[in-house]
């Protein structure tokens, strides 16, 4: 059994139903799943995982929450991920996802298996979006 840590920071709920998703799809396909929110996220959880899930919106000129998860991406390094399969999911209001382009970038640039181009919503996700959440749970536990 693959052990997934999924980690998020929502401000309105909208990532927050976006990780759900992922934690479902993951569960349902044999995955332990842990789901925290990132305020209470440990790195430790990141090293002990066989595969990885990380949510944020869009905050200001297209950039990660800023108080606490950016903080948390900023600590992780290429020991960390090296390898790891990844999924990243958000909402955004405005723009055109540029945040998310450079999250996959700079997560690439860790190392890490990121999976696709990640997975965006505008403001409250669609039940296309909470599906393809649904999917990328299920490939992280596979």
């Amino acid at each position: 059994m693959k052990k997934i840590f999924i980690t998020y920071w929502s401000g309105s709920g909208n990532t927050e139903a976006m990780a759900n998703s992922v934690a479902k799809g993951a569960g349902e396909n044999g995955g332990e799943v842990i789901l925290k929110p990132v305020g209470s996220a440990l790195a430790d959880l990141v090293k002990d995982a066989d595969a990885l899930a990380f949510g944020s919106p869009a905050m200001g000129d297209e950039v990660l929450e800023e108080g606490e998860m950016e903080p948390f991406i900023a600590s992780l390094s290429s020991a960390d991920l090296r390898g790891k399969k990844l999924g990243l999911f958000g909402s955004y209001d405005w723009g055109d996802g540029q945040w998310m382009r450079n999250w996959v970038e700079r997560m690439k640039g860790l190392g890490a298996a990121v999976d696709g181009d990640g997975i965006i919503a505008q403001l409250e996700p669609a039940k296309e979006a909470l599906a393809l959440c649904y999917e990328l749970g299920k490939r992280l536990a596979e």
